[in-house]
């Protein structure tokens, strides 16, 4: 019998209105002993059943699955990942793989966690290698029937399955492959450009799958521009900008060794490329460096910087690090210049990030246009229970 958590009286709001995360605050008690990451019910004062979720040892007690049964099993899973492929193939996404076209898009999001009611797990297709990701140990726990219904639903386009959770899963696991033998680099195309992926070494599941539409705009807006990318990583921006015709492309990240497989890929798409060059830097330090009226001036800058706010308790800290990166790009850009910049944290809302680019640009002195919001892409779908799930905050921008 599984274990039952009391939601105390007054706190069922959340769980009424489905919102899948259920925080310990809520929970007048717990009936049984349930360990991290086994199922659990989830029931009002007097008893009635509300829900069934994983257990976790954290501030969201529960991550919940279901609200509209209490038999979460394989046939449930099966009918879930099955509805997520299905929204991919809708959104035309798999088309490639029976087109006699030349592949443009190669690489998307399979499934996008509370987006498409599996908290806990994300899966992205790298052209026939689906990247299993575990947010939660019961996910987890789940990868060896999850890589049996992939291998059903999915048949041949399915090439392998690698697990790449050893840095979201509570105490840890290995990456590796779950089936299937690849290469530790593995190619992919995305908008027409060619792109090298490391499953091993690549931060998140190897790339940042949800800028996908945001580089095709850089792409549209590059031409004739002179473009500093920051926090740049493998040059997703870089190659886009470049295939837009860019006048000059500079990368800049701390890490040398995304530098080295950008510089990779720029030599792929662009044999003998001169106008490109990837810099190992912190960025703070070196966008303090660029002058508007010095032979280093960029009229296009991107800021897309890690989460400086990991929680609502760094949420200020954070601000303050978006702010002052955004204060630095403002005051280096020429009038007429343009600035992406971005946000991937989920505790900064939309509103705390368009006042922090404000506070920004009254610092910076700069009179500032929002040209378009950016989001995340269309395969990473926000369930309307879930607003957090909105975790990506981009703007664009045009400064005076």
């Amino acid at each position: 019998m599984r274990s039952r958590l009391i939601i105390a009286p007054g706190k069922e709001k959340a769980i009424l209105r489905r919102h899948p995360w259920i925080f310990s605050g809520a929970v007048k008690r717990i009936d049984g002993d349930p360990q991290e990451g086994e199922l659990v019910d989830v029931v009002d004062n007097h008893g009635e059943w509300m829900a069934t979720g994983h257990y976790q040892n954290e501030s969201i007690i529960c991550k919940v699955l279901s609200f509209d049964t209490p038999n979460v099993d394989d046939a449930f899973f099966r009918e879930r990942l099955a509805s997520a492929i299905r929204y991919r193939e809708q959104l035309g996404f798999f088309d490639y793989c029976h087109s006699a076209l030349p592949q443009t898009t190669n690489v998307f999001r399979l499934v996008h966690a509370e987006g498409d009611y599996l908290p806990g797990l994300v899966c992205d297709w790298y052209n026939g290698v689906l990247v299993m990701q575990a947010h939660s140990v019961g996910m987890h726990r789940m990868f060896d029937l999850f890589v049996e219904i992939f291998r059903e639903l999915l048949g041949d386009r399915l090439l392998a399955v690698f697990d790449k959770s050893s840095a979201t899963v509570p105490g840890g696991c290995q990456d590796g492959y779950r089936w299937g033998i690849e290469p530790q680099e593995h190619d992919i195309v995305e908008n027409g450009v060619k792109m090298l992926i490391n499953f091993y070494e690549g931060q998140k599941t190897g790339f940042f799958v949800d800028q996908r539409e945001n580089r095709a705009l850089v792409q549209e807006l590059a031409g004739g521009h002179r473009l500093l990318n920051c926090f740049g990583y493998t040059g997703g921006f870089s190659l886009a900008a470049l295939r837009g015709g860019a006048e000059y492309v500079e990368t800049v990240d701390i890490s040398k060794k995304a530098i080295e497989l950008c510089n990779r890929n720029v030599e792929l798409n662009f044999p003998g490329c001169s106008n490109h060059s990837g810099t190992a830097a912190d960025v703070l330090q070196y966008i303090q460096t660029i002058k508007q009226s010095s032979n280093q001036a960029f009229d296009f800058i991107i800021l897309d910087p890690p989460a400086f706010a990991k929680n609502h308790r760094s949420l200020q800290q954070g601000l303050k690090g978006y702010r002052s990166i955004n204060q630095r790009a403002l005051e280096a850009l020429p009038s007429g210049g343009l600035l992406m910049t971005f946000s991937c944290s989920q505790a900064v809302s939309k509103e705390d990030f368009q006042t922090m680019v404000f506070t920004a640009a009254m610092n910076a002195h700069r009179r500032v246009r929002i040209v378009r919001q950016l989001p995340h892409a269309m395969d990473h779908p926000v369930s309307i229970h879930h607003p957090e799930g909105e975790y990506l905050k981009g703007l664009l921008l045009e400064v005076e």
